[in-house]
């Protein structure tokens, strides 16, 4: 989503909307109804898809979702920067499925740093705003004991590697 905003807040024009649209059709409004349809089905026990067992069933699924964005971005011809941050989330997404077999990293720290690396280089203010907002996310994971200290620090170190290779 992150990608998103930056293309409405750089691109104020018709290609910007049609990749705004785009990223809602192929990742947002998708990502959504797996995490909807996974958790109503009992596929798994929560939409954050909590349990490191049942993410074994989520990455196959979320993966392709974001191959799919990219290929849809990459025939769209859009901007470089959004194809970049596609790719990053997409690399993200794989690099979270394999450390899965080890630990569970926190994906909400994950793409809340990523998402305010973004957005601060874009608008800085609102950029401060939402690190603020990734570091209580941080803490509320910490605090409901969905993760342990290293599963964070690592889901949020991930997270601004990928916002600092999409940004710049």
């Amino acid at each position: 989503m992150s990608v998103a905003i930056i293309i409405a807040l750089r691109l104020a024009n018709r290609a910007g909307l049609a990749v705004l649209l785009t990223l809602l059709a192929t990742v947002v409004v998708p990502m959504a109804l797996l995490l909807f349809r996974g958790s109503r089905s009992g596929r798994w026990s929560d939409p954050d898809v909590s349990i490191r067992a049942e993410r074994v069933r989520f990455y196959p699924c979320a993966i392709p979702i974001s191959v799919m964005a990219v290929i849809a971005l990459w025939l769209l011809r859009a901007p470089a920067f959004a194809l970049r941050g596609a790719v990053v989330t997409l690399l993200l997404l794989v690099v979270a499925a394999l450390v899965n077999f080890r630990i569970k990293l926190s994906l909400h720290a994950l793409f809340a740093f990523y998402s305010a690396i973004i957005l601060f280089v874009v608008q800085p203010l609102i950029g401060a705003i939402a690190f603020t907002v990734a570091v209580l996310v941080f803490w509320s994971r910490l605090y409901l004991g969905r993760h342990n200290l290293l599963e964070m620090l690592l889901g949020a170190s991930l997270g601004l590697l990928g916002g600092l290779v999409t940004a710049w």
